[in-house]
C-alpha cells in the first residue's frame, strides 16, 4: 500500500512562488510516474505535471508549461511541483498521484491513469 501527502500550499500574491511537495510512505518503490492534478469546486481534476520514475520524462499541461516544474528525488520518495510566476487562475485544490503501472519512463497524463492520491493542498493566488 502507498500513501501520499502533499504540503506547501497556501496564499500567494499574483506573479509569487510555491514549491509543492509530496512524500510518498509505504511501498514507494512500487510505484512509475507521479503526477499533480488540480481541481477547483465543480470542476473535474486538471492535468498539471508528470514525472516518470526514472526523472527524465516529464509532461505539462499547457496553462503551466515554462512556469511549474516537477521533479522526484532518486529515492522515490518525494516529488516536487516548483509553481512560478502564479496567476489567479492557477487557484484550487492540488493533488499528488502516484501510478503503478507502466514503465521507467512512463507518463500519466489523466487522473484515471493512475493509482493513488493524496488529500489535496489548497494554493490560492490573489491578484
Amino acid at each position: 500500500q502507498v500513501t501520499l501527502v502533499e504540503s506547501g500550499g497556501g496564499l500567494v500574491q499574483a506573479g509569487g512562488s510555491l514549491r509543492l511537495s509530496c512524500t510518498v510512505s509505504g511501498d514507494a518503490y512500487s510505484t512509475t510516474a507521479m503526477g499533480w492534478f488540480r481541481q477547483v469546486p465543480g470542476k473535474a481534476h486538471l492535468f498539471v505535471a508528470a514525472v516518470s520514475w526514472s526523472g527524465e520524462s516529464t509532461g505539462y499541461g499547457d496553462s503551466v508549461k515554462g512556469r511549474f516544474t516537477i521533479s522526484r528525488d532518486n529515492a522515490k520518495t518525494s516529488a516536487y511541483l516548483q509553481m512560478n510566476n502564479l496567476q489567479p487562475e492557477d487557484t484550487g485544490l492540488y493533488y499528488c498521484a502516484a501510478a503503478r503501472r507502466g514503465g521507467y519512463d512512463y507518463v500519466g497524463w489523466g487522473w484515471s491513469e493512475y493509482d493513488y492520491w493524496g488529500q489535496g493542498s489548497q494554493v490560492t493566488v490573489s491578484s
